[in-house]
């Protein structure tokens, strides 16, 4: 068990003023059965004119927020603390079924319970279905392949294979670009194990959250130097939750390390914080994440 705070800034400055504003945050962390939020504050400076909480089609926590008299910066800090506990510590990936067998329970049939999961399987705005990562999926998707150790493959792959570099693409670049560049950041890696698990008719979701960083040896922690992650979460029956969570950036599972904000098909379901404005010109922004361990 686990006790980790977030603190996440995000702040705008304008060029002029802002006259009308409407924004969504995804910054309040999940509850699961593996992670139980302690605590969760937002203070969102200018105070908004009308906030709204609400949960979203999966079931993330949302603030919807309007401002309707000028501005010329915004700031949005979310202060949470999670507890989490380690929901791999007894699963054994061999007992997973082969990954064929995942993808036929997820195919529509007349005499079949609806599988809610299947939702998962289709393509996204950021994830579309290429033949290029399907043929890369099917390297590790061998006929009748355990769907727990081939997705783990999947994912060690990915880490070895691509280089993490913030030059090389932005949020916007298609997965396609990432992946023939072979370089991108967590986002990038995530979105293109989603495509290659999706291609071959399997379920995936995206999940946005924090990672618990930790300084060199004898340097201190730098308040706000940490970012916000991502890692994709396969469909696995038999999994705690049916849902196996890896994160290829790291080539690890998600485990006491990886704090949870919000599940979707991709980044643009789960972003932090987006909306639309009237006015403001040029802006300039600003991210400060500390993520750190406390005691419970």
């Amino acid at each position: 068990m686990k006790h980790i705070q977030v603190e996440h800034i995000t702040s705008y400055e304008y060029q002029t003023d802002v006259e009308l504003a409407h924004h969504l945050a995804h910054l309040q962390p999940l509850s699961t059965d593996w992670q139980r939020v302690v605590s969760s504050s937002m203070r969102i400076t200018p105070t908004p004119d009308s906030t709204t909480e609400s949960s979203d089609a999966f079931g993330n926590e949302c603030t919807f927020f309007s401002l309707f008299r000028p501005h010329d910066a915004l700031e949005v800090k979310a202060l949470s603390t999670v507890c989490l506990t380690d929901r791999y510590a007894d699963f054994d990936p061999d007992v997973a079924p082969a990954w064929e067998e995942v993808r036929e329970s997820l195919a529509y049939a007349l005499d079949r319970p609806y599988q809610k999961a299947c939702e998962f399987a289709f393509p996204s705005p950021y994830v579309p279905r290429l033949a290029e990562l399907r043929a890369y999926a099917a390297l590790s998707f061998t006929p009748r392949r355990n769907i727990a150790v081939a997705s783990q493959e999947l994912m060690s792959r990915i880490h070895k294979e691509f280089k993490f570099s913030s030059a090389a693409t932005d949020v916007h670049t298609p997965v396609l670009e990432a992946f023939q560049k072979r370089a991108g950041v967590c986002q990038d890696f995530t979105h293109i194990m989603l495509g290659c698990l999706r291609s071959i008719g399997l379920a995936a979701q995206y999940v946005s959250g924090y990672l618990l960083t930790r300084p060199p040896p004898g340097k201190p922690k730098l308040r706000g130097a940490d970012a916000s992650h991502a890692w994709a979460s396969v469909y696995c029956p038999g999994a705690p939750g049916d849902w196996l969570e890896l994160d290829p950036t790291n080539n690890v599972l998600a485990r006491l390390s990886h704090v949870r904000l919000a599940n979707g098909r991709d980044f643009g379901d789960v972003s932090p914080l987006r909306g639309v404005i009237r006015g403001g010109g040029d802006h300039e922004l600003k991210i400060a994440v500390t993520s750190e361990e406390v005691t419970g």
